[in-house]
């Protein structure tokens, strides 16, 4: 089956952070898992360009905007090496095919449909509360009672009045309401019914252009060069355009979108714009819609949101400095829920990684190999297959901590099982049957690497090639110092 997944693209005003980090991973996790099932996977990422907090930000750091852009998108990139991500392509919301791919997306909006006599795209004047965090308008019911944004509480939105482009969303509100009336289109359940909740109190039409005098850094409009391409909609072409749409020269976008299983994942704050803006403007253009969006949670450290003011801001670099890649991951993937906010400390992942992967994972592997090497022999053509995976079925359901919990309710079990039958005492007394308590042991060891897969990749193939090789692996996880 062919099967499709992008993460959102983060928006290049700053370096990157954990949550970027969560989101790459569960998606790698995802295409891991369907590509060792035998699934064609195309996985995406990239990074958003354009828009009023990239154009202010490279102002105030004294940079070109292009200059600005290419520093960040480029520490975006180096997130794959970084975190062990599998993806198939990476995507620049300033590349050519990009430009080109959003002009077409507003040309098939703007287009008359068969019977119809106005457009999905037209101009009007317009006054509102703008949000640059956002880069959005609002309406009083997205502020908070001082007037500041819901999402940046420390930004109040400005009056801002200009002409703009306006795509007509109102349309739209039926076709939305069946498609988040069914239920296999947004996980978790609580966001497909937040979506629903806020297609059924009615839609309002919504800005897609800015004003060029006001905001130059912008894809331009088809037909007027005095309007620029409001971010999101541009930024949200990309979900196609990676794929070659519309030419389809290579045939990805007819492969893996129109003939595939479609997935996007993004954060809880992304809902109205993947699950409502985003679909319909697919619907306006005539593409098809996006399958399922998973919406992961926020991460905050001692019970506060993450802010450089606050000091308390953890990113990946640092993780994986500190840890390494693969607990990184273990961490993003166990101890950060897939849907809830979650707490990380750097006190809570010292203790995570001592007891789980110095002391848990990593002591049991040495220790059943240390047998096993001194005591018994591994047939080196030993079919090693493992028919059905114990963790895959959390995976589907996106549950990737559930998934780590059952693999490390394992690891506890195989401890237990070594303290009570001792092993190590019996193979001196009783050789066959020492011999046969260490073989059930390794297979086990096999086991646990065998499902770690998609998760810790490294590790996976660490454990089970020193099961293969029938050897103790050098020290999968170092004390901290």
């Amino acid at each position: 089956m062919n099967k499709y997944i992008t993460t959102t693209l983060p928006y290049v005003n700053g370096e990157p952070h954990i949550g970027h980090a969560v989101e790459f991973v569960q998606a790698d996790v995802l295409a891991r898992t369907w590509r060792a099932q035998g699934d064609d996977v195309f996985f995406t990422t990239g990074t958003d360009e354009h828009g009023q907090k990239i154009y202010e930000a490279a102002l105030k750091a004294g940079k070109t905007v292009q200059e600005y852009v290419d520093h960040y998108s480029g520490e975006m990139k180096k997130l794959k090496e970084l975190l062990s991500l599998s993806t198939d392509a990476f995507i620049r919301t300033t590349d050519p095919k990009h430009y080109a791919a959003a002009q077409e997306m507003w040309r098939r909006c703007a287009a008359l449909k068969d019977g119809e006599t106005e457009s999905d795209i037209y101009k009007k004047s317009y006054t509102g509360l703008y949000c640059v965090g956002c880069e959005a308008y609002k309406t009083e019911k997205d502020l908070t009672d001082d007037g500041h944004c819901v999402i940046h509480p420390n930004l109040k939105p400005e009056e801002v009045t200009e002409e703009n482009y306006f795509f007509r969303l109102s349309k739209y509100r039926q076709k939305l309401e069946e498609y988040l009336s069914d239920a296999s289109h947004i996980f978790p359940e609580w966001r497909r019914l937040e979506a629903l909740n806020f297609v059924q109190a009615g839609l309002e039409d919504f800005s897609i252009s800015r004003d060029k005098a006001r905001l130059s850094w912008g894809i331009p409009i088809p037909g007027d060069d005095t309007q620029v391409m409001y971010v999101w909609f541009d930024a949200l072409t990309n979900y196609i355009s990676v794929l070659g749409w519309p030419d389809d020269a290579e045939g990805l976008f007819h492969k893996f979108w129109e003939d595939s299983e479609t997935l996007q994942t993004a954060g809880k704050d992304q809902v109205r714009f993947q699950s409502i803006m985003w679909q319909a403007m697919l619907m306006s253009a005539d593409v098809p819609t996006t399958d399922k969006v998973f919406y992961h949670g926020f991460i905050n450290s001692g019970g506060q949101r993450m802010s450089k003011s606050l000091g308390n801001v953890i990113g990946p670099y640092e993780l994986v400095e500190k840890y390494g890649v693969e607990a990184t991951r273990y961490f993003l993937l166990r101890h950060v829920h897939p849907t809830d906010d979650s707490d990380v400390t750097w006190e809570k992942l010292d203790e995570w990684y001592t007891a789980h992967l110095v002391n848990g994972l990593g002591n049991l592997v040495a220790r059943v190999m240390k047998l096993a090497e001194t005591h018994v022999t591994i047939d080196p053509e030993k079919d090693w297959l493992i028919q059905n995976s114990y963790a895959q079925k959390y995976v589907e359901g996106f549950e990737f901590n559930k998934a780590l919990d059952e693999i490390w309710e394992r690891i506890g079990m195989i401890d237990e099982r070594i303290q009570n039958e001792k092993p190590f005492n019996t193979v001196k007394e009783d050789l066959q049957k020492g011999q046969e308590q260490i073989q059930l042991l390794v297979n086990e060891v096999f086991s646990i690497g065998y499902e770690l897969a998609p998760f810790m990749p490294e590790t996976s193939r660490l454990v089970i090639e020193a099961v293969k090789e029938n050897k103790k692996p050098e020290n999968l996880f170092p004390r901290l110092s």
